[in-house]
C-alpha cells in the first residue's frame, strides 16, 4: 500500500511542479475561487491566477481572459460536478476565441484525486495527509520553500 501511495504522491507533485513551471512562464491559471488561489500560492505558484467566480458574470470572465492578449490559459476548476461543468463551458467559449484552454492538468489531477477531494483548495491538505500516512510530513514542493 505505501508503494502505491508514494507513486500517487509523486505523480501529483510532478503534475503540480509542471503546472508551476507553466505559471512561471506567464500562462495564467483559472481557478474557481480565492481559496484555490491561496493554496496555489502556498504551493509556490508565482504566475497569474484568476478566480472565475469573483467576476460579476461568466461573460466578464471570458472578456477579461480575451483582453489579456495571451495564447493559452490553464483551466483548473474544482473536481466536482460544477467544476466539470465550468471547465466544459469555459473550454467551449475559449475555443471560439484565440485563447487555447489547457485542461491537461485538471484532467490528470481529477483522475488522481477526485475520489478523495472535490476542490483545488483541498490539494495541499490531501498531500499532507498522504505524506503522513507514509511517514513523511512534507511534500516535495513544501521542502523547496
Amino acid at each position: 500500500m505505501s508503494t502505491r501511495l508514494k507513486e500517487k504522491i509523486e505523480r501529483i507533485e510532478e503534475l503540480l511542479e509542471r503546472l508551476a513551471l507553466q505559471s512561471a512562464k506567464g500562462i495564467p491559471i483559472i481557478v474557481e475561487g480565492q481559496d484555490d488561489i491561496d493554496v496555489l500560492r502556498k504551493l509556490a505558484f508565482c504566475g497569474g491566477i484568476i478566480a472565475a467566480k469573483t467576476r460579476k458574470s461568466f461573460l466578464a470572465l471570458v472578456t477579461e481572459i480575451e483582453t489579456l492578449d495571451i495564447e493559452e490559459v490553464v483551466l483548473l476548476m474544482d473536481f466536482d460536478r460544477r467544476g466539470k461543468e465550468w471547465t466544459k463551458r469555459l473550454t467551449r467559449y475559449l475555443e471560439q476565441t484565440k485563447v487555447k484552454p489547457n485542461v491537461f492538468f485538471w484532467q490528470e489531477l481529477r483522475n488522481l484525486v477526485s475520489h478523495n477531494i472535490k476542490d483545488v483548495e483541498g490539494l495541499l491538505p490531501y498531500l499532507q495527509t498522504l505524506r503522513k500516512k507514509i511517514g513523511n510530513s512534507q511534500t516535495i514542493i513544501e521542502r523547496k520553500l
